[in-house]
């Protein structure tokens, strides 16, 4: 069952930002999101994405890298891509796959 649905996370803070990557506080909100996977941003919480999808490079719960989280869990987690600088407080990513 979990295979059918796409993880999400809601950013719930933007810790640090430069023009590739991002360190955000979020929430897992649906799915197993694991490091390695991409996001695109949700069209109805932010605007339409350009460029390549994110990367989600780590995800760190309670001082400690870990490969993925489940809801309702949050962590630290460090991303990379062209649109990180668009990512704000609200929005929601959701995984996608990328053809090789």
């Amino acid at each position: 069952m979990a295979d059918s649905t796409a993880g999400k996370l809601q950013i719930y803070e933007v810790e640090e930002s430069t023009t590739t990557t991002v360190t955000c506080i979020v929430r897992c909100v649906a799915g197993v999101v694991r490091t390695g996977q991409h996001f695109s941003i949700d069209s109805d919480t932010g605007s339409n994405m350009v460029g390549s999808p994110l990367i989600l490079d780590w995800i760190n719960r309670y001082e400690r890298l870990v490969d993925f989280i489940d809801p309702p869990h949050s962590a630290k987690v460090h991303m990379s891509g062209e649109v990180v600088g668009t990512l704000e407080r609200g929005m929601t990513l959701t995984a996608i796959t990328v053809g090789k």
